[in-house]
């Protein structure tokens, strides 16, 4: 409980703006799909949100790196321990 009184005073609420329309930032709902067709869905919250989620992704995750700034349509590649991955993002929103 101490550790969650710690980090309620650390706690900062992110406001959308509309610069943020059509690209991808903190809080994003993000579709991306591969080569292969494969798709996922995914938000991009705090790391300490992810848990119990397997749609929400760290801010500090390499997917979540690799897709900040960019817009619909757009190219990512990812850098895993296991190589290079490529995306494409086929959309980006901010509400549910």
């Amino acid at each position: 409980m101490r550790y969650l009184r710690k980090r309620l005073e650390d706690v900062k609420v992110v406001a959308y703006s509309p610069q943020q329309e059509g690209k991808v930032f903190f809080g994003a709902w993000v579709e991306i799909e591969n080569d292969e067709g494969e798709t996922m869905k995914f938000r991009i919250v705090g790391y300490d949100e992810i848990y119990g989620r397997n749609d929400y992704i760290s801010i500090d995750s390499p997917m979540a790196r690799a897709l900040l700034k960019k817009e619909e349509g757009d190219e990512v590649v990812v850098h895993t321990p296991t190589g290079e991955a490529t995306w494409y993002v086929n959309s980006i929103s901010y509400g549910q």
